[in-house]
């Protein structure tokens, strides 16, 4: 098991990166949620993280976070808040709605209608994934998909599209990272002026090595597990 001192020295390092980050953006840091990426992460090294600050827990994969939340839950007495950031399969829908808090990774109509189809009293918050590299197995909508395909999913049953996500590509360089960061909150706020009845108020971006870009170019959430967690 990590020492709870070194968790906690991190969490407390990242919590004043994220603070620095939004008084540059002149943002308030508590409009920043901080999401642990806890993937490949034992259930005893979440529950430490979770003792030392962490509220919201974020996955890849839902057959990884199904087996290690009843651990987490049996360590920590209470449920916590799970995202699922990574590709989710049309056949682990019903599954991931009954284990996510939210689900940022809907690249997909039909992902998003096999979502509506298997939810049930509550509606699920869900994100648009935005790509705009130019890597063809890469995940997600380009821009002018997102824009089509909004008004589709929104009109959906059970679904609360409540913003977008996206993550970089590989390679670019800090300014080229901004870039990508900040057309995603213009897509955003082209989307909104659009569709003023939804409510499109978080922006899901930035991990490890760029999640200060991403604060600054308007993220309400990023995802980080390698500079809590340390290296897998």
């Amino acid at each position: 098991m990590r020492d709870t001192r070194d968790l906690r020295a991190n969490i407390e390092r990242v919590r004043a990166e994220i603070a620095e980050a939004a008084a540059r953006a002149g943002r308030d840091p508590s409009g920043v949620t901080l999401i642990g990426v806890s993937k490949t992460r034992p259930a005893e090294d979440i529950a430490e993280a979770v003792a030392a600050g962490i509220e919201h827990l974020g996955e890849n994969r839902v057959q990884e976070a199904a087996e290690k939340a009843g651990r987490v839950r049996e360590l920590l007495g209470h449920d916590q808040s799970w995202h699922l950031i990574g590709t989710l399969q049309r056949n682990k829908c019903r599954q991931a709605l009954a284990l996510f808090s939210m689900i940022h990774s809907v690249d997909s109509v039909r992902l998003a209608e096999a979502l509506s189809a298997r939810t049930e009293a509550t509606r699920m918050p869900i994100l648009l994934e935005v790509y705009e590299g130019d890597d063809p197995d890469r995940p997600g909508f380009n821009a002018d998909a997102a824009g089509e395909a909004l008004p589709i999913i929104a009109a959906l049953p059970g679904l609360d599209v409540r913003g977008l996500m996206t993550v970089a590509p590989l390679g670019l360089d800090a300014q080229g990272t901004r870039l990508v960061f900040r057309r995603l909150r213009e897509l955003r706020d082209r989307l909104q002026e659009q569709h003023p009845y939804l409510t499109l108020d978080q922006l899901s971006m930035g991990m490890t090595n760029d999640y200060a870009l991403a604060i600054e170019e308007g993220a309400t959430m990023v995802r980080v597990g390698r500079a809590i967690f340390g290296e897998r």
